[in-house]
């Protein structure tokens, strides 16, 4: 043991005493005394000895009384030893400040006081103050035993990774330890290494890619995977990149791992889920890393992306870098099930395409699916308007279809029930029979038939058995080009090419055909010469079949030509037509199917171009329009403003009229009713009280004349006036009806219902029986009123009434006021209450018309409001489109990549060479 161990753990004691000394303490005793009486021994050693051996019987006062005397070299551990007492007893703050003030250049010692002033603060639960005592003690001496491990448990235990990590790349820096590198590695893949910026860990890997090239690639997938979801994942592809580039590695080594890893991002990358602008720097070095490193199973997509990439974003990518791919990819075994990886990114563009709210066209996925299907052999039937094209089709499926001419591909498939389906790229629609098709087919009657498939399925034996499915393309025409056979050349696994047996395989028809070879030069041609039949005379028909044979053969060498006729359909000609189709129908190669299938995904990107751009101008047209609806329906209101206040005046006036005609009736006669009743007063009357008499007679007759002439009169003039009403009324909605049929033809839809409520007619119905069926007029204070001159006369009655010899002059005196009074005021008294719940109801005429209006003016204002916002949304949605292009734009151009790299891995298969 050294002196330092000795020291460390208290024995230096034993270096003084005997090897089987059994009692050490009466052994320094002695010495000590010895060295005493001597006076020049360093009795300075005796007593730290005796501390070390009264410290372990845990006799701590007497070890530190011991130590306290210590003066020699050994005066720094004797302080250490005293705080280690002091520690014991439980005196931690004596102990701390001891520890602190210990002053040596022994670093066995610093690294003894570190480590227990750790295990102080641990106890005094100064955790704070213990990370930062065992973070000096490493820096100071990371080799002094134990001391990392101690730090690292203690980190870990406290869940400080970020503490636990950089002690662990800095040891394996250091120490180039294969066991630190496992820990940072098991760090990483506990996804606890993201803490730290990528840059951090690049010495760490250079260091072990030096020392361990398997731990070196486990490493870096263990901080790849920490990284992948993370925002610094870019950085760390940027940062691993450059650092990988500048290390010495190939193809020689073995990189399965690190191989996979890279074309796992490669396509996680290219997915659709990134701007170009964010990959544009990271993609050419992460392809240029992958293809130097990538192992047997990955070198052929490796090559295939860095072309496909390079391709679309030229000089990207280090002209020796693309010319190894090039040489790699013809010199790789293809293995890749390249069907499934098709599939797989056409069902990525759909599921992008529905996210953006594009309908990815329904018209691809049903010709993906039928693509799919290896069992069904697709014939292509062509040929120029006039053959007998159609004649033949309905040959073959034993029906007299009668197809008319349409610009639309029709399939016609096999099945057990007829059904047919029109497939377009909006949607998908099934006629219930074979009339509605014909309808609908018609060119005249509908033109949304041009960019559709009609999917015929019936029961056809010849289909059915030969797995068969006949895609009927239009007729060529100087009207008809080839767009239509040329957008579905792709999909046919073979083409039959129908000729006429008068004057076959023509200029045109040898024009057509090399459009054809030179848009799809492996699809298999072969002929029908139709209308054979027309050909009388044998030889001349053999000559013709032959003649056109050889023709034929000098432009698709191999090709069968078949002579036909539509019309005669013996069994002969039938079995021989069925022999025919059942050698066109040869098995379907998978990776033909595949080349087709990516075409047509390279068709739907295209279509989804497109459709960002009519999107754009259906977004700026639904605009305009909108406003101009809004604009529309603005006018529409103040029409109706207009409408609703000349009907309240026409209705209001017209019912006013009303008013003054029995205003002057009552007006005209109320006072002569009342001067008529001075026959009531006769000579012999009482005239004590015959102004009593007189007042009832005259409210009587007014009554009367009210109930029984001017209220029947009344309420026939309301019913004209509600009459008058009602066409005023009906006469709006008719309007009404005319502006929302107007605004319907322009939505193309029943959106508007400007509907008015008539139950406004109903409530004045009502209330003019009501005011008519009867008035009870009150009782009016007419002959009692107090004028002078009535005062007068009504106390003359009183008083002479009692005289009978007065009579006579009273009675001249009564009759001559009745029937002189002019009643005006009385008058004017009586129709104002009889008239008052009339001009109430005049007053309520512009509230009901308006109530009238309510709900048109509502349905007007509401449409308004929901174009508004309608506007304001597109406007917004446009503006998003028109400011960010590429989020919709860079997603297709990675797919478009994608579907590069599996053309180039398709063409590889053939080991053909294609630009």
């Amino acid at each position: 043991m050294t002196l330092e161990n000795q020291l460390i753990k208290k024995r230096f004691y034993e270096t003084l005493i005997e090897a089987n000394e059994t009692n050490p303490v009466r052994v320094l005793g002695e010495a000590f005394q010895a060295g005493h009486k001597d006076g020049e021994a360093d009795i300075s050693t005796i007593r730290f000895a005796q501390g070390e051996v009264y410290f372990h019987n845990k006799d701590y006062e007497a070890a530190i009384f011991k130590w306290e005397n210590v003066h020699n070299d050994l005066e720094p551990w004797a302080k250490k030893n005293i705080a280690d007492c002091y520690y014991e007893l439980g005196q931690l703050s004596t102990a701390e400040e001891i520890y602190q003030s210990i002053d040596t250049e022994s670093s066995v010692l610093q690294s003894e006081i570190a480590l227990q002033l750790f295990s102080l603060y641990i106890d005094e639960g100064s955790l704070e103050k213990a990370d930062q005592v065992i973070k000096k003690a490493v820096s100071f001496n990371p080799d002094y035993p134990n001391v990392t491990d101690i730090a690292r448990a203690f980190f870990e235990k406290h869940k400080d990774w970020k503490s636990a990590i950089e002690l662990a790349a800095a040891e394996a820096i250091r120490t180039e330890s294969p066991q630190w590198f496992d820990i940072l590695k098991t760090y990483a893949e506990q996804g606890l290494t993201n803490i730290f910026e990528p840059h951090y860990f690049s010495k760490c890997l250079v260091a072990l890619h030096r020392v361990d090239q398997a731990r070196f690639e486990q490493m870096v997938q263990a901080l790849w995977n920490g990284y992948k979801n993370e925002h610094s994942y870019f950085s760390w592809l940027r940062e691993f990149n450059h650092l990988f580039f500048d290390l010495d590695t190939s193809r020689k080594q073995s990189w399965k791992d690190l191989s996979a890893l890279y074309q796992e991002a490669y396509f996680e990358l290219i997915d659709g889920k990134y701007l170009i602008k964010e990959l544009e720097e990271i993609i050419p070095s992460l392809l240029t890393n992958w293809l130097r490193i990538a192992d047997n199973s990955h070198v052929l997509f490796a090559s295939a992306a860095v072309l496909a990439w390079s391709e679309k974003f030229p000089s990207s990518i280090s002209p020796g870098v693309v010319d190894d791919a090039e040489s790699l990819i013809f010199r790789s075994r293809n293995e890749v099930d390249g069907l499934e990886y098709s599939l797989t990114l056409f069902d990525s563009i759909v599921k992008w395409a529905e996210a953006q709210h594009v309908n990815p066209s329904h018209r691809f996925r049903w010709l993906i699916r039928e693509l799919v299907d290896f069992e069904t052999h697709h014939l292509l039937v062509a040929g120029t308007s006039g053959n007998g094209k159609s004649a033949f089709i309905n040959s073959v499926l034993g029906e007299n279809i009668q197809t008319a001419p349409t610009s639309s591909v029709i399939v016609f498939k096999g099945d057990e029930e007829t059904e047919i389906r029109k497939i377009s790229d909006e949607e998908l629609t099934a006629f219930s029979s074979f009339d509605e098709f014909q309808e609908a087919a018609d060119r005249r009657l509908n033109k949304a038939f041009d960019n559709a498939i009609i999917e015929f399925s019936l029961p056809a034996p010849m289909l059915q058995e030969n797995r068969l499915a006949l895609v009927d393309t239009p007729g060529f025409s100087d009207r008809n080009g080839m767009e239509e056979v040329l957008k579905y050349l792709h999909f046919a696994d073979s083409l039959l090419f129908v000729l006429d047996a008068n004057d076959p395989f023509t200029e045109k028809e040898q024009e057509i055909l090399m459009q054809i070879r030179e848009y799809a030069p492996h699809l298999p041609i072969h002929f029908l010469l139709n209308k054979i039949d027309e050909i009388y005379d044998e030889h001349e028909a053999a000559s013709i079949v032959e003649d056109t044979r050889s023709r034929v053969r000098a432009y698709v060498p191999g090709a069968r030509v078949f002579a036909y006729s539509s019309r005669l359909r013996s069994r002969k000609q039938q079995n021989e037509l069925a022999e025919f189709l059942k050698n066109l129908s040869q098995p379907i190669a998978e990776d033909e199917r595949m080349e087709k299938i990516l075409i047509f995904i390279r068709q739907l990107i295209s279509h989804l171009l497109d459709k960002r751009a009519e999107m754009e101008n259906s977004l700026a047209e639904s605009i305009k329009w909108n406003e101009e609806m809004a604009t529309k329906l603005s006018g529409a209101i103040h029409q109706v403003t207009d409408l609703k206040e000349e009907k309240a005046r026409i209705i209001t006036r017209t019912f006013h009229k009303v008013l003054e005609e029995i205003r002057a009736d009552l007006s005209e006669n109320i006072p002569k009713i009342l001067r008529e009743t001075s026959d009531v007063i006769q000579e012999d009357s009482d005239f004590r009280k015959i102004h009593l008499e007189l007042n009832d007679e005259m409210n009587r007759r007014v009554h009367a004349y009210v109930n029984d002439k001017v209220l029947p009169k009344l309420y026939h003039s309301l019913q004209e006036w509600i009459l008058t009403a009602n066409d005023e009324l009906n006469h709006c909605q008719f309007f009404l009806d005319e502006i929302s049929d107007g605004f319907n033809a322009m939505y193309g839809e029943e959106r508007l219902k400007l509907n008015c409520d008539f139950k406004v007619l109903d409530d004045w119905r009502r209330d003019a029986e009501r005011m008519t069926s009867g008035m009870q007029v009150e009782k009016v204070n007419i002959v009692l009123r107090r004028t002078p001159y009535q005062i007068l006369l009504k106390g003359a009655g009183k008083l002479l009434g009692a005289f009978q010899q007065n009579n006579a002059m009273l009675y001249n005196k009564y009759k001559q006021f009745v029937e002189n009074q002019d009643y005006l005021e009385v008058t004017e008294s009586i129709v104002s209450k009889l008239l008052l719940q009339f001009e109430l109801f005049a007053k309520s005429l512009e509230r009901d018309i308006s109530l009238f209006f309510r709900d048109p003016f509502a349905v007007l204002n509401q449409t308004v409001e929901e174009t508004k916002k309608e506007i304001a949304e597109k406007e917004e949605e446009l503006e998003r489109m028109r400011a960010n292009p590429e989020t919709y734009r860079d997603p297709l151009t990675l797919f478009e990549v994608k579907l590069r790299q599996y053309e180039w891995i398709a063409v590889s298969a053939k080991k053909v060479f294609q630009a």
